[in-house]
């Protein structure tokens, strides 16, 4: 059931982070309309747009000043509206904050923008890329000497942006349960990929970490925390931080070298991620997994897109579903009372605009009338 349910969303349609966070809004239950334009970017066939999950899609020509009305009467029957475009859009088309909040005093509306509503970029164009180098974090993330790796989309598009706007509007919508009054969220790529980097500003700050990439606890340069490969060319992680798990790292990879006991020296660590490495290809993937894998050293096998479905733990947890053929992650996180489900698959857009009006309360002339 979920434990968002009955709590009633537009979901002004658009790419990545906003329809990211509408599936984690709609996995938690919440019943989520989206608003498709027609000829908007499709990269794929509807069944493996697995962002749009779980809700119902219509089409609205928000051109027109009949589109927008009618959005404006469904927005006094929701609980929140989300949407996605540059600053300024939603204005232009009549649908600002100030216009629905009149509508609607109790509506909390979502904004994803990259930069933010307002400051010299705010209206530039952009993408997960360029707002995590603006925030420090694509700088921080990268090997030694080499320049920084962009870690897929998942930093600015979808841990600083949908996740982080599904946050600030469940927030929203609590306060607005004891106010009374609705709010506008705003939520900026660039904001959230730099709360991400909370911890590591504070050590910076502590003087426990460096602005060099490659050279610092958690971005490749301690032996004792990356990724090595082994003598199949596959791949194993290792985070052996605390002590107690580095020393039983030494103990099951039967390394005696006197070297490795200086853990934290830093000046030691390049010369001890070398004797790692031809350590690690000495055994196969499954070999050190047999040896190392459920133990405290902090181990884990690097799995690809098709093998991470089968592993067991994965596999006892339900991490993965499929639906309809495809193969995809389950709702997270987990409850114990109201539990998300997957109640429907991505929709063909504008599959339900006919039924949806009737639910908002539109007559059959008047949907003719749209249509």
């Amino acid at each position: 059931m979920g434990p968002l349910q009955g709590v009633k969303i537009l979901e002004v349609g658009g790419i990545g982070p906003g329809p990211f966070c509408g599936m984690m809004l709609s996995d938690m239950g919440a019943d989520i309309v989206r608003i498709e334009r027609r000829g908007g970017l499709s990269l794929t066939d509807p069944k493996y747009d697995l962002l749009t999950r779980n809700r119902r899609s219509i089409f609205i020509d928000l051109r027109k000043p009949e589109g927008v009305e009618t959005v404006l009467k469904m927005v006094e029957q929701v609980d929140a509206l989300q949407e996605g475009f540059r600053p300024g859009v939603m204005e232009k088309l009549g649908l600002s904050p100030e216009v629905c909040l009149e509508r609607n005093p109790k509506l909390v509306y979502g904004r994803m923008t990259g930069w933010g509503q307002e400051g010299p970029l705010a209206k530039a164009a952009g993408h997960d890329i360029n707002y995590i180098s603006m925030s420090g974090a694509l700088h921080a993330i990268g090997r030694k000497g080499e320049k920084p790796v962009p870690p897929l989309n998942l930093v600015g598009d979808f841990g600083g942006g949908g996740m982080m706007l599904a946050f600030g509007m469940v927030c929203a919508l609590f306060e607005a349960q004891k106010s009374g009054k609705g709010q506008v969220v705003d939520a900026a790529m660039i904001d959230g990929s730099a709360a991400l980097m909370a911890m590591i500003y504070g050590l910076k700050a502590a003087g426990l970490w460096t602005d060099r990439r490659g050279v610092n606890l958690l971005d490749t340069g301690a032996h004792f925390y990356d990724t090595y490969k082994t003598a199949d060319g596959k791949f194993i992680s290792i985070g052996s931080i605390e002590p107690q798990f580095y020393a039983l790292l030494l103990e099951l990879a039967e390394i005696d070298d006197p070297e490795f006991k200086e853990q934290l020296d830093f000046t030691k660590w390049l010369s001890l991620k070398t004797k790692l490495d031809d350590l690690f290809k000495t055994k196969t993937r499954d070999e050190w997994c047999d040896l190392m894998e459920g133990t405290d050293i902090c181990f884990a096998p690097v799995l690809s897109l098709d093998e991470a479905p089968q592993h067991p733990h994965n596999q006892k947890r339900k991490t993965f579903v499929e639906v309809d053929g495809v193969i995809q992650p389950a709702p997270a996180p987990r409850f114990s009372r109201t539990k998300p489900e997957l109640k429907t698959t991505p929709p063909i857009p504008g599959q339900d605009t006919q039924p949806v009006l009737e639910d908002f309360g539109l007559t059959l002339d008047e949907i003719e009338a749209l249509k």
